[in-house]
Parts: C-alpha cells; structure tokens; sequence
C-alpha cells in the first residue's frame, strides 16, 4: 500500500525542509530522507554565515532575497536567525586578481589598509598583506534554529517526515511519482528533487537527464583560540584566494582549508593531509603558531557545472522538480529558494526577477552546453 501525496520532497537537508514547508500550507507534502535525522549531511555541517557578496551575480540575487527572512523569520523563529560578525578578506599579491573580482559588483564591502586589518584581527602578520576588505554586514546564521523552525513549520501544517526513507527505486506511471524505499511506498504527482550530492543519481532513476552536478570536499578544524586574546567579537577572516579562512566558533576558532576536492556522494570525513596543508597555510598569514587540532571532519558542497543552484522543472520529465546544486550557499539561500520552488509548483508568480528564474533553471543553456547539447 502506498503513501500518496500531492508533492514528494527527497532530501531533507535545509533545501528540502524549507521547500516542504512553504508547499505545506497549500498541499499535502512527504519528505523523505535516508538518514535517521534531517540535516545530516551538508546542512549539518555548515560554516553557518551570510554574506552577501558571496557567489556570483544569480547567487547574490537570492543572498539579497533572502537577507528579509533571515532577519524577521515570521513563521519560523521569534527573533532574527542573525547574529553580528562580519568577514575580513585578506589579499596577498598573488591574490590581487580575485581580490579585486570579488569586489567588482559588490555591495558594502569597505576597502581597508593592512594596519586596519590587524586592528580587527590582532594575530595577522601585516607584512603578508598587500589588501583588505570588510564586509560589516556579514552574520552568523542559526542554523539549527532555522532547520528545526522549519520543521516545525512544515509538520504543523500536515506536512510528513519520513527517515530511515533512502530512495530504491523512482518510476512515473499515470501521471504519478512512486518512489520504493525501505520505509515504504510513496506516490505523488510531483516529485521535487532535493537530495543534495545525490541528486544525479535520483534523476537516473527518475529517468530524467543529469546535469553534471559534482559534489566537492569541503573540510574544517577546530583549533584552541590563540592564547591571550578574546576572539568573540573577530570578524571571520579569509584569504582573497581561497587558500584558507577562520571563524570564531564557541570560543575556538574553526579553519578551513577552502577545499574542493571532487568526492562521490557519501557521508565524507576530512582528509587529515589536506588539513594540515590548509593550517600551514593559515600559519603563514598569522603570528601565533597552531598548537593542536581539537576536531576536524568535512561536509559535501554540490555545485552545477556554472556554480549556480538549479531549480525547477525537468523539461524532459512531467512533473520532476529540481532543487540542487546549492554549493556551499544553501544555508543563505534557503529563504529565497524554497519560496521560489513553492511558487514554480504551486504555479504561483515569483518576487524574484525573471533573469534570476531563468539563470537557476534546469533547461539554461550553460547546463545543456556542458551536457553536449545544443540549445
């Protein structure tokens, strides 16, 4: 006997969650997840911050969008999912190219000498830096609040989540979605695809068309905070070149290597290596020494062959829905693109600018370029 629904969510990470919920108020939504809990994989190992000039021009977009939200989440939190940090950007010589391309477009990024860099961050080396730049209005995300409040959200208007629910099989047969999976039979005549570095392979057995979506490593550690400093109000600090960049994380300060190492989809772990040639190169940026790594472990972050997220429906599959491909701004984006997908399937007009609709969709002609196909 199976479950119907009207919409079928795969994945419950942040992206299906937040989608389910906004769908749940006007239809009768099941997400269902492999995993025991939700936000397992990538959404429960999020560097948790908003920054709004992070990506390029479609993701800055959805950062614009859904800075609202984040700040006043009516429905999902009482207060803001927003706390103050801030994010320092540090340029090398090396790294003055992108340095300079990543200010190119942005919007509140104050330039800063080296000396005012280290006013910010007492352990920079000055003499490493030839450039700086703030972003003051970059904040910490709740993340688990958000996650939660959308659950609870999305359960209180009748909304199901299923765990345990890893997807066996996906067919289409009179104009219902069945999906097979160890916790049961689901149908539903949508099916909004959600799984995150799984993505690809639920399409396959949708029978729809994969679009190159690659999942990348991306590790972190957990070091000590350096000894005689109150690092509670130090904004995150990064390397214009995306060699490193550190976070105070609950007194502790959380460095990441910035890698992008392609992985097949699986529950990742931090490749010891690559965190220690990260945390060498964070050494050399700074005057206190790492002492010990207290804990370290990776997250996947799934990107499309442009880097931009891609959401809507297959052209090629009635009623099979895409929301992938959110990298490492799933956290940030979530607002705007869970509306937007509740809008597309609920047939809704969006808030969204049409050029944004049609940059995330599955049928742009960068995916069906890097596909082989013509346009």
């Amino acid at each position: 006997m199976s479950t119907h629904s009207d919409i079928l969510v795969i994945g419950g990470g942040i992206a299906g969650i937040s989608a389910a919920a906004r769908l749940a108020a006007d239809a009768r939504v099941t997400v269902l997840e492999a995993e025991p809990v939700i936000g397992h994989h990538s959404s429960g190992r999020s560097a948790a911050i908003f920054i709004r000039n992070y990506g390029n021009a479609t993701l800055r977009a959805l950062n614009a969008a859904s800075a609202p939200f984040l700040a006043a989440p009516e429905g999902v939190a009482e207060t803001s999912l927003l706390s103050a940090r801030g994010e320092l950007l540090l340029a090398t010589e090396d790294d003055m190219a992108r340095f300079e391309a990543y200010l190119d477009g942005s919007d509140g990024l104050e330039r800063l000498s080296p000396a005012q860099a280290v006013g910010l961050v007492p352990i920079l080396r000055q003499e490493a830096i030839v450039a700086a730049a703030i972003e003051w209005d970059a904040q910490d995300i709740d993340v688990d609040r958000m996650l939660q409040g959308f659950a609870r959200k999305l359960r209180g208007h009748g909304g199901r989540v299923v765990t345990g629910a890893a997807v066996q099989s996906v067919s289409r047969r009179d104009g219902l979605w069945s999906v097979e999976t160890p916790a049961g039979s689901f149908t539903a005549p949508v099916l909004v695809n959600a799984a995150g570095g799984w993505a690809d392979a639920v399409a396959k057995m949708a029978g729809a068309r994969p679009l190159g979506l690659q999942p990348l490593r991306r590790s972190a550690a957990l070091i000590p905070a350096p000894e005689g400093y109150d690092i509670t109000s130090w904004p995150l600090f990064a390397n214009a070149g995306d060699q490193w960049y550190a976070k105070p994380e609950a007194g502790k300060l959380m460095i990441s290597p910035a890698d992008e190492d392609p992985v097949d989809p699986h529950d990742v772990w931090a490749d010891d290596m690559v965190v220690a040639e990260g945390l060498h190169r964070y050494e050399q940026a700074v005057t206190t020494p790492v002492t010990r790594v207290e804990h370290s472990w990776a997250g996947m972050r799934t990107f499309a062959p442009d880097r931009s997220p891609v959401v809507g429906f297959a052209p090629e599959a009635d009623g099979f829905f895409w929301l992938a491909g959110q990298g490492g701004y799933g956290m940030q984006t979530a607002p705007a693109l869970s509306q937007l997908t509740a809008d597309l399937c609920l047939g809704r007009l969006s808030s969204l600018h049409q050029g944004v609709i049609e940059a995330l969709s599955p049928a742009r002609a960068a995916l069906n370029f890097q596909q082989g196909q013509s346009t």
